[in-house]
């Protein structure tokens, strides 16, 4: 925390009326990542993007085999960098994002994919890959901030557009997985924690969602 608040007093001092010096990548980034937060804490409900570490915890299964992958809420694109480092090309990947500054950004950094600027909640109206089944699905959603209801709708779709066998991989701050049990219940999903990580800030831990085999 003392080093997020570090690099937030760094990015505060970059007002441009105060100074033309640019910004590091990685500082514009945690800044612009801030300002959303603050603009909207429940819908971010983090004040920084997702640690290195995080990134490859919830990529750890991913490859170039595992075919097109969806990724829900990019924000700053800290998974999806972590995803083509996996193998899987631009080409292969959908990002849908609601925050419009940040879809702008991951338009230019990431030009062969495709991005959709829109509610997760929205993912059953859009076609991805010519109507070919995503491998996995990664998602960045703070689904502890969503009605159960937003939940439902979230995951009905995301299984409708993934393989059978294939993962849905959601991270949290919290102590358990995300998806209320209620909810992984009637939808006939069952959650495995695949591990967590200390050196996120704050930690967290990664959950790999999947149909329960009849």
């Amino acid at each position: 925390m003392a080093k997020l608040m570090q690099t937030i007093r760094a990015c505060s001092k970059y007002d441009t009326k105060a100074s033309d010096r640019p910004m590091g990548a990685d500082t514009l980034q945690a800044w612009s990542f801030f300002q959303a937060w603050l603009r909207s804490p429940l819908r971010i409900a983090a004040i920084a993007p997702s640690g290195l570490a995080l990134a490859k915890l919830i990529t750890s299964e991913i490859s170039s085999d595992t075919g097109p992958v969806i990724e829900l809420g990019p924000g700053t694109g800290a998974f999806t960098r972590a995803i083509i480092g996996r193998g899987v090309p631009q080409t292969e990947l959908a990002l849908i994002e609601f925050e419009p500054k940040f879809a702008v950004a991951l338009r230019s950094r990431y030009p062969q994919a495709t991005i959709f600027r829109m509610d997760a909640t929205r993912l059953s109206s859009i076609e991805l890959f010519d109507r070919r089944l995503a491998g996995a699905i990664v998602s960045g959603l703070p689904l502890l901030s969503m009605s159960p209801l937003q939940v439902t709708r979230i995951l009905t779709a995301a299984f409708q557009k993934m393989s059978p066998g294939g993962g849905f991989y959601q991270f949290t701050y919290g102590l358990r997985c995300p998806v209320p049990a209620k909810v992984l219940s009637r939808l006939g999903l069952k959650a495995v924690r695949i591990g967590g990580t200390l050196a996120n800030i704050p930690p967290a831990a990664v959950y790999r969602i999947r149909k329960i085999e009849q």
